[in-house]
């Protein structure tokens, strides 16, 4: 049984004064909060036990979610006494977990298929699985390029970038985690990843054609609202 562990105890601070108030994971998205959405998902992904991490105004998400038995669920919480960065709390949480585990950010709004990320991970077994996306960033001034004399070689009128991000879900292997996390210590999940690289362990990338907003961001968080309301379904397509 894979269980998972939801990243639960920033603050919030690109969603401010929203975030002032009450945590991001509860930030709305029509009449359900983030968290709940992440939850029905991880539910549908076959995932039976939850580990909450949290800090910041903690105690609204536990009110919230309980023990997540009206989510069908068994949540568990790790109190980050302070913030531990995105992976720190990992070495609290380990005796908690499964093998495999899948680890998510409290925020993450996609419709990218859970359930199929970890059986790609236990049939290609890697230390760590991370869903990225394909995201386009627009520059919004012409790039000029110059050798080391100043002199113009190229000029390009307000190109588009393509890059893969980061969306905030990993499937983890317990074992080859382990010995990097230290209790107390600050580690952010980015650098957790070049130490299992470092260490010559296998870090393997997963994409989908799938939905992933960042509502960390206004916009973003405006776009969501609106395709919530238009397509509620594409973010609970389980329920259907």
């Amino acid at each position: 049984m894979t269980k998972a562990l939801i990243m639960a105890g920033g603050k919030g601070t690109r969603l401010k004064p929203f975030t002032a108030s009450f945590p991001k994971p509860l930030v709305p998205l029509g009449d359900l909060p983030v968290l709940e959405l992440l939850l029905r998902q991880l539910k549908a992904a076959g995932v039976q036990e939850v580990v909450l991490s949290v800090n910041h105004l903690h105690h609204l998400i536990r009110a919230f979610c309980e023990d997540g038995s009206k989510f069908g669920l068994k949540i568990d919480y790790v109190l980050e006494d302070e913030p531990l960065g995105t992976a720190g709390s990992l070495a609290y949480a380990l005796d908690k977990l499964s093998d495999d585990f899948i680890v998510a950010n409290g925020d993450l709004l996609t419709n990218f298929n859970i359930a199929k990320m970890v059986q790609e991970h236990r049939t290609q077994p890697t230390a760590a699985s991370i869903a990225v996306f394909k995201r386009s960033t627009k520059i919004e001034f012409g790039l000029v390029e110059v050798d080391g004399n100043m002199r113009l070689t190229g000029y390009r009128e307000k190109p588009t970038y393509s890059h893969l991000v980061s969306m905030g879900l990993y499937v983890l292997n317990r074992g080859s985690v382990a010995p990097h996390l230290v209790p107390g210590k600050y580690l952010d999940m980015p650098h957790l990843m070049q130490i299992l690289i470092e260490a010559g362990k296998s870090v393997l990338c997963r994409s989908q054609d799938c939905l992933w907003l960042d509502i960390g961001r206004p916009e973003d968080y405006a776009t969501a609202q609106q395709l919530f309301e238009e397509k509620r379904e594409l973010f609970l397509q389980s329920e259907r």
